[in-house]
């Protein structure tokens, strides 16, 4: 290994991934399904009809610090968005809200965020009211539920033991979300409503942004929160708290972060979105495609300028490898994913649709949505499948998909309003 690779693993592993990725096509056209071709060669053959050259080379895409926001980073570093013709400068953000406010600005032209948060956007929910696109899926699962040591200390490690705790009375707990209309939100309110404790008059809950919890757990400021990693295993590794669930226990293989922008982005730059996606489709099969790769993304994002924390917290949630702060260990077989042939990427109308049915849930919509068509607005699953199958990664032949949940109820979109209506625990 050249000293260039020996410091520089994740290109290092993106090369030997390539190559071998070549080998095995052995074909122009076998090497034009994995997406490995020069760009023009795509663009020529799925786009003939007139020129796909993006309208807008170099983006700002945001970011938060936390372990999903790897595709886009390796996208941005290490080649693929170049291979699409694009430049891309990473921003790191301070809040899910700061990140609100730069889409609907245009100060960032997409970024890593939150599924809820977009939908929320669309509706004018938690600030002001702007059309949305969710362009694809960035991960799926890998977000968890710390409760703190003090709660460990007092004999509550359970579900069932902290609604016990809860009806005991005394002083409120306080559990923290990252955004009112964020997926973490939603896990936390479906999770604490399944063991019946109710998220808006049993407990008090507040917004902190994802790299703050742990500095406000420490503290005191807060008894659980729900957050993307590596924050629920920085809080297991500080020994201040432990994990009470993953959300892949609550949901298995749901959908979590999205690179998201504005309608108009799309409208205005239809080829430039197409090319983002296809760049950060490829560095998401790149980091799926090995345990070596996934090893030295961890690594990669734990630099100050992403993530920020070290690598050991990062790679082990990564890889599946899961310890809970109460001494139990296990390989998870729902870790987080960021690609899976592209299921995992594929902006399925009913997984925006589920959180269209919290937020009534919750009180959040006063009305009925028209659940189907906001999500075929914001979803931009043509131009996914376009960008999905120049890379000869699959494409679901349906816009809906059926999960079981945690409390035993199945979610596929068919009757968003009965679903949102059906919880024992809600507004």
């Amino acid at each position: 290994m050249s000293d260039r690779d020996s410091k520089d693993p994740v290109n290092n592993n993106r090369r030997n991934f390539l190559k071998q990725s070549i080998a095995i096509a052995g074909t122009v056209g076998g090497i034009a399904a994995l997406g490995l071709s020069a760009p023009g060669f795509l663009r020529s053959a799925a786009y003939a009809a007139g020129s796909d050259a993006p309208e807008k080379a170099v983006l700002n895409i945001g970011f938060i610090p936390l372990t999903d926001c790897a595709s886009v980073v390796v996208a941005a570093t290490q080649g693929f968005a170049a291979k699409y013709g694009l430049t891309i400068n990473p921003s790191k953000e301070a809040s899910w809200a700061g990140v609100r406010d730069k889409l609907n600005t245009g100060e960032l032209d997409a970024s890593h965020v939150l599924y809820g948060m977009m939908y929320g956007s669309q509706l004018g929910l938690a600030g002001p009211q702007k059309d949305m696109a969710v362009l694809m899926g960035l991960n799926q699962n890998g977000q968890a539920i710390t409760l703190s040591k003090q709660l460990k200390e007092a004999g509550v490690t359970t579900g069932e033991q902290l609604a016990a705790h809860i009806k005991k009375g005394g002083n409120p707990l306080t559990f923290a979300q990252t955004f009112p209309t964020g997926t973490h939100a939603m896990w936390l309110y479906y999770w604490l409503a399944h063991y019946g404790i109710n998220p808006f008059t049993d407990v008090k809950t507040i917004t902190v942004p994802p790299p703050q919890m742990v500095a406000n757990m420490r503290v005191g400021n807060m008894d659980g929160y729900c957050v993307g990693e590596p924050w629920g295993a920085r809080a297991v590794f500080d020994k201040i708290g432990f994990t009470a669930t993953t959300t892949q226990q609550i949901w298995a293989d749901h959908p979590e972060k999205v690179l998201g922008c504005s309608r108009e982005f799309v409208e205005q730059n239809p080829n430039t979105a197409r090319a983002l996606v296809m760049a950060i489709l490829d560095a998401s099969r790149f980091i799926d495609a090995s345990e070596a790769n996934k090893k030295a993304t961890a690594k990669l994002i734990s630099g100050k300028a992403y993530v920020n924390a070290p690598t050991e917290v990062i790679e082990q949630r990564f890889l599946g490898n899961y310890e809970d702060g109460l001494g139990n260990s296990w390989q998870d077989k729902n870790p987080m994913a960021f690609c899976k042939d592209g299921s995992v990427n594929f902006p399925y109308h009913s997984d925006g649709m589920w959180f269209l049915t919290q937020f009534k849930r919750w009180g959040l919509l006063k009305d009925e949505p028209d659940y189907a068509a906001v999500a075929a607005g914001i979803n931009q699953t043509k131009l996914f499948s376009e960008a999905a199958s120049a890379l000869g990664l699959s494409v679901p032949s349906s816009v809906m998909r059926s999960s079981t949940l945690i409390d035993g109820k199945v979610w596929d979109g068919s009757n968003p309003a009965a679903y949102a209506n059906s919880f024992a625990i809600k507004a």
